[in-house]
């Protein structure tokens, strides 16, 4: 891990001066099921209806997919790899292992590498993510596996998740977040 750290890019956001927009956003977040405004929440509130409609795809695709915590956690970390995000990954990595994704699979994916899965859905999830990535695409056959193992419905809302960790992954990244204590940084600038 790296321990270089770089300078957040966003202003400085006084709550006190928030708009009523932003607040709103801020207080739905707060009193959901995160309860924190870890991750690109501070970033997104300069633009208050873009923040409100994020955050709730975000509640959705979090805690709404039809996948285990597990996979949506694995589903996670892989982007956070892919896109190298430090915060997404500093904020998904412990409840990842909380979920049960094993610190085998963890330390190959920091290193950019295939983990050997013991469970074939996580073989799944990695495989869909990286494909999904890398070609742009989902071949026929990991296509099939995945609806066939999980079902349409949470195919498509698998689809989502990535997307909008794919978003989180680039505000993150953007705006130079960080999470909110000194860990070393998982991936080097």
């Amino acid at each position: 891990m790296n321990a270089q750290r770089k300078v957040s890019r966003l202003p400085e956001f006084d709550r006190a001066a928030a708009t009523a927009e932003q607040q709103a956003v801020l207080d739905e977040i707060l009193s959901g099921p995160r309860g924190n405004l870890a991750g690109p929440f501070l970033a997104w509130i300069a633009s208050p209806e873009l923040a409100q409609h994020a955050q709730r795809l975000g509640a959705y695709c979090r805690y709404g997919t039809g996948l285990p915590l597990r996979l949506s956690e694995l589903a996670i970390l892989v982007t956070a790899a892919q896109w190298r995000a430090q915060a997404e990954w500093q904020i998904h990595y412990p409840i990842a292992i909380e979920a049960g994704v094993s610190v085998d699979v963890t330390d190959a994916l920091l290193l950019g590498r295939r983990p050997t899965f013991a469970d074939p859905d996580e073989a799944l999830i990695y495989d869909f993510t990286i494909e999904l990535y890398d070609a742009k695409r989902v071949c026929d056959a990991t296509f099939a596996k995945a609806e066939q193992r999980f079902g349409h419905e949470t195919t498509v809302n698998l689809v989502g998740l990535l997307g909008y960790y794919a978003l989180v992954a680039m505000t993150l990244n953007v705006f130079a977040m960080r999470g909110s204590d000194d860990r070393p940084l998982p991936f080097a600038e």
